[in-house]
């Protein structure tokens, strides 16, 4: 080799090495990864789950609240991770009243824990509290993943209850095999795997997502890292993603039983099947205008199980909106900043006219004594 071949090695090793020293700098100034950064309070919680109200940074635009029902699977700060990727931010600088569901973290004392519990008990009973606190008879609720799949067999079910609905990244219809995810759900012995592990911990649920995408969740992110180590922001936004990711609460035993075998195995909800506690889940029922979003490139819930709301449910008021995104970057892509919420937010406004008040109640639905109510003075603000 020649000399110059040399030197621009030696250059480069030495450039190499300059990089990490920085970055190593970078990391150990990490004290702490800030996440869910917009000021929420505690204003309900019944056993480990708990309902988070967002203070208002603008002039409320909509007379009506807006819930959230993230998923069991992951946290749901995810919308809120950084100031400048804040879906949440945005919907209340649009005017939106927020109202956010932390569903927790179950021990193995909760593997009992059923579907029916969660959305004919926990939901139900949130739903019915942000009816009593803010004084409509109906709420507006945006489900995301599995927390869109509950939010829409809630609707269903209470649609008395809900005024508008919005689904992000939703499966609805399991009956494909485009993605990894719904090809191995079908051939897993879901009664084996619970009845041996009783709670499906997080860690076994993270290896099985890492290995939808092996090369780039598990290999080629890394790689990016290193590129960009040195700088500060980069190092930031990379360890924020990380600690979401590896954030994996374990799932209920008995509620992620049934929601493989009906929904993954079986397909009972789009096939008018599903039943809860007795009670069939008739989609006919959903009459609200809906709001459906989907990701063109999502590998965890391919288009395929989003895009047949219109043809599954009666509301003849179907939006359906395809972003060409995948799953997380629906929340955290420069593209759903500008766009995703500017969408809901307006959609959510024309829809959402005053509802008549209520007082207390309405008549048939349950009590829980478990429940627990708190204000700001009873838990700090976070």
């Amino acid at each position: 080799m020649s000399d110059n071949v040399f030197e621009a090695m030696a250059k480069e090793s030495a450039k190499v090495q300059q990089n990490l020293l920085r970055g190593l700098e970078n990391i150990l100034q990490v004290k702490d990864v800030e996440t869910g950064v917009t000021p929420k309070e505690t204003v309900y919680q019944e056993d480990k789950v708990k309902l988070y109200h967002y203070k208002p940074t603008g002039k409320k635009a909509s007379p009506v609240p807006l819930l959230v029902v993230y998923a069991l699977v992951n946290r749901q700060y995810m919308m809120d991770i950084q100031q400048d990727r804040s879906l949440f931010r945005k919907l209340l600088e649009a005017g939106i009243d927020l109202y956010v569901i932390d569903w927790g973290y179950p021990s193995k004392m909760d593997k009992y824990l059923t579907m029916e519990d969660y959305i004919l008990g926990y939901l139900d009973n949130i739903v019915d509290f942000v009816r009593e606190r803010t004084g409509n008879d109906k709420i507006n609720v945006m489900g995301v993943c599995q927390g869109g799949t509950f939010a829409f067999i809630y609707s269903a079910l209470f649609p008395e209850k809900v005024k508008n609905l919005v689904l992000m990244v939703t499966p609805i219809d399991f009956d494909t095999r485009d993605g990894l995810l719904n090809v191995w759900s079908k051939a897993i012995d879901a009664d084996l795997m619970v009845d041996v592990m009783g709670n499906i911990p997080g860690e076994f649920l993270n290896l099985g997502f890492l290995w939808l995408k092996p090369f780039q969740l598990m290999l080629n992110k890394y790689v990016e890292l290193m590129d960009n180590i040195d700088d500060p922001n980069i190092v930031q936004n990379f360890l924020r993603m990380e600690k979401w990711i590896f954030d994996s609460p374990d799932q209920a035993g008995e509620s992620i039983r049934k929601f493989i075998k009906d929904l993954y195995q079986e397909n009972k909800l789009v096939k008018g099947e599903l039943v809860l506690d007795g009670r069939r889940v008739d989609l006919e029922k959903i009459t609200m205008p809906i709001l459906n979003v989907y990701g063109e490139q999502d590998h965890l819930v391919p288009p395929h199980c989003s895009c047949c709301v219109e043809e599954v449910v009666a509301s003849k008021d179907v939006t359906t909106k395809a972003f060409p995104l995948g799953h997380i970057g629906m929340y955290v892509s420069s593209k759903s900043q500008k766009d995703l919420a500017p969408l809901i937010s307006q959609w959510l406004i024309e829809r959402s006219t005053v509802t008549p008040k209520i007082k207390g109640v309405s008549k048939g639905t349950k009590q829980r004594s478990q429940r627990k109510v708190v204000g700001a003075k009873d838990l700090p603000t976070s």
